[in-house]
C-alpha cells in the first residue's frame, strides 16, 4: 500500500494511492494513518491534481546511518564500521518532492546522498533484529543532503546536515516492501551517479533498528535513513536531483539559491 501526504485545502490531507480506470488516483483518509489506522472517507482525486508533501514529519527526529556501504565508506577515505554510526538530522529540515534544497551561504561544497529510508509505526525500545520487522510503517526514499566542507571542519555532523531542507523525503510511503534487495540509483541532471543495491548495506535494516532501540526510544514517524550508497558528489545551484528505488518510485528536487 502506498500512503501519500497532500496539501488540502486546510491542512495536509493523506490518502492511499491506487488507480481507478488507468487514472492513478489517491483515496482520501480520516486523520493521519500511523495514529488513526486506515479509514477512507470515500473521496478520490486524481494524484495529478494533488500537491505531494513530504509523507511524514518526523515526531521527534531523523536517525542517519553513516558508511553503511563499503564503497562509500572507502570513498570517504574511512574504515568500514563495525557498528552502526549514528548521527541525527533534525525534523525541520525534512522537505518534500518537488521542493526546493536551499544551498546555504556557509558552504561551497553541498553533496546528495540518495537512500533508503525506513518509518517508524510504533513507540519501540530494545527491539530485537527479529521483532524489527513489526515496528516498521513502511518505507520511503531519502536524500541526506550534506554541506561536505562544514562536515570536515566542524568535527561532528550536525550542522553540515541539519540545515533547514536538507532531508527531502518521498513521494509517498509503502508500507509492502522487501527493503532487503532493491536498486538505488541518484540522477544528478541527466548522469547517474549513484547505483547500488541495498543487499549491498553493511547493516540491514533490522540491524540498525535493533541497534538504535539499543540506546534510544523510536516513536511514530520517526525516519531512519540507512545509508547512502557510492557515487555522492556536489550539487550546485540550478541542479535538479532524483533518487530511485526500486518498488518505490523518484524523489525529484532542485537546487536553489536562498535569494532565489
Amino acid at each position: 500500500m502506498r500512503i501519500a501526504r497532500f496539501a488540502g485545502e486546510d491542512d495536509p490531507q493523506f490518502g492511499v494511492i491506487g488507480n481507478d480506470n488507468g487514472v492513478e488516483t489517491i483515496a482520501h483518509l480520516k486523520g493521519d494513518p500511523l495514529y488513526a489506522g486506515i479509514e477512507l472517507t470515500g473521496q478520490k482525486t486524481p494524484v495529478a491534481d494533488v500537491r505531494l508533501l513530504a509523507p511524514v514529519i518526523p515526531r521527534s527526529k531523523v536517525v542517519g546511518i553513516g558508511k553503511n556501504y563499503a564503497k562509500h565508506a572507502a570513498e570517504m577515505g574511512g574504515e568500514v564500521p563495525t557498528e552502526p554510526l549514528i548521527f541525527l538530522k533534525p525534523n525541520t529540515s525534512v522537505i518534500g518532492p518537488n521542493e526546493p534544497i536551499f544551498y546555504p551561504a556557509q558552504s561551497s561544497n553541498v553533496h546528495f546522498e540518495g537512500e533508503l529510508a525506513v518509518v517508524i509505526g510504533r513507540i519501540c525500545k530494545d527491539v530485537s533484529v527479529e521483532d524489527a520487522p513489526r515496528v516498521i510503517f513502511g518505507y520511503t526514499i531519502g536524500n541526506d543532503v550534506t554541506a561536505r566542507d562544514l562536515q570536515a571542519s566542524d568535527g561532528q555532523w550536525a550542522r553540515a546536515k541539519g540545515f533547514d531542507t536538507f532531508c527531502p523525503i518521498g513521494p509517498w510511503i509503502e508500507t509492502d516492501l522487501d527493503p532487503s534487495d532493491v536498486r538505488i540509483t541518484t540522477v544528478l541532471g541527466e548522469e547517474t551517479k549513484q547505483d547500488e543495491n541495498s543487499s549491498d548495506m553493511i547493516f540491514s535494516v533490522p540491524e540498525i533498528i535493533a541497534y538504535v532501540t539499543s540506546f534510544m526510544t523510536l516513536l511514530p514517524g520517526d525516519v531512519i535513513l540507512t545509508g547512502t550508497p557510492s557515487g555522492v558528489g556536489p550539487m550546485e545551484i540550478g541542479d535538479s536531483v532524483s533518487v530511485t528505488i526500486e518498488g518505490l518510485g523518484t524523489l525529484t528536487n532542485q537546487v536553489v539559491s536562498l535569494d532565489a
